[in-house]
């Protein structure tokens, strides 16, 4: 490895473990986005990067065959890495794309983001990592202010990490995640005079999850989620099934999440009564598969046999190329 490459290696920080659903103390990620939202290209741009050379990201000439500066190399990596859309090879050496980003991501899916599901289902990505995504974790499965000054979020964050981390974290640092992650779930305001670069939304932003109040406040309220396709929900809903090793889970713990699991109904912002509709909708999607039912009071979502996450959006995105064809 070249002098170059060897300081562009050393600059990009060691991944951090995968932690799905759980929130785990010792666990969590600051800073790594290098202040930089995700942004539309960069989930094609870094996964056909990854296909082609899986050492891209320690290339001295990465920003030349990414197209972007230094710092972006990291950010696309790690977004990459807190969706679960690529893993270090097994070897050590380089990175290789997951069976999901080959499911969702691949030939027959939607690697540039053309389906707003394809959106839904990224934002469920991330805000269910607590360990690669900590910021984006806390905000939809703990804060829930409807509405909030900005540095309310900055400063709920601090207190999170400061009540529940094992290790302490910048104050700067945390400020900055929790401005860079309003800004990736936020519309820029019309009229707002930003360089073209900046003025590119997020495509999260599209989800509508934040709005913003005005200059100094922003606003993250429960809805009726129509946009949130069937398959993207059953998609958690299956891996909530998974996680929790349950034939049954009550629709409480559905809506709401705790520090061992995330909750669609948090994470998709959504209200009680969207989210029941949605519970219903799933024996269309997933037919003999799920069944609603009362127990001594409490409703309770059965699986009645398991259904594979990936299979759901294989469906779904093999389906997508079809009609495409």
């Amino acid at each position: 490895m070249s002098k170059a490459a060897k300081q562009n290696d050393e600059k990009l920080q060691p991944l951090p473990p995968s932690g799905r659903m759980a929130f785990s103390p010792g666990n969590v990620a600051f800073g790594r986005h290098e202040s930089f939202p995700l942004r539309f290209a960069w989930i094609a741009k870094g996964l056909n990067a990854v296909r082609a050379d899986p050492d891209i990201f320690t290339r001295e000439d990465a920003t030349v065959v990414l197209g972007v500066g230094k710092n972006m190399v990291s950010s696309i990596r790690h977004w990459l890495h807190a969706a679960t859309l690529v893993r270090q090879r097994p070897d050590g050496h380089g990175y290789e794309e997951t069976e999901l980003a080959r499911t969702a991501f691949g030939s027959d899916g939607d690697s540039y983001l053309e389906d707003d599901g394809t959106i839904w289902l990224l934002h469920w990505l991330l805000a269910t990592n607590p360990a690669a995504a900590t910021a984006v974790y806390w905000f939809f499965n703990h804060f829930h202010r409807p509405v909030f000054a900005n540095d309310e979020a900055a400063a709920g964050l601090r207190a999170f990490i400061d009540t529940e981390a094992a290790t302490r974290t910048s104050p700067t640092t945390l400020n900055r995640d929790a401005t860079t992650l309003l800004r990736m779930y936020t519309r820029t305001a019309a009229g707002t005079r930003l360089a073209l670069e900046d003025a590119l939304d997020s495509p999260l932003s599209l989800l509508d999850l934040v709005d913003r109040v005005d200059a100094h406040h922003r606003r993250s309220v429960p809805a009726a989620r129509p946009g949130l396709p069937s398959e993207i929900f059953a998609f958690a809903v299956a891996e909530v099934f998974d996680h929790l090793a349950a034939p049954h889970v009550a629709v409480q713990h559905l809506m709401y999440s705790d520090r061992t699991h995330c909750a669609p109904g948090a994470v998709f912002r959504m209200t009680e009564e969207s989210l029941v509709h949605k519970i219903e909708e799933l024996h269309r999607t997933a037919p003999g598969h799920f069944r609603l039912d009362r127990t001594a009071g409490v409703y309770q979502l059965y699986r009645l046999r398991r259904t594979e996450p990936l299979h759901i959006l294989d469906e779904r995105f093999h389906r997508r190329g079809r009609t495409a064809a």
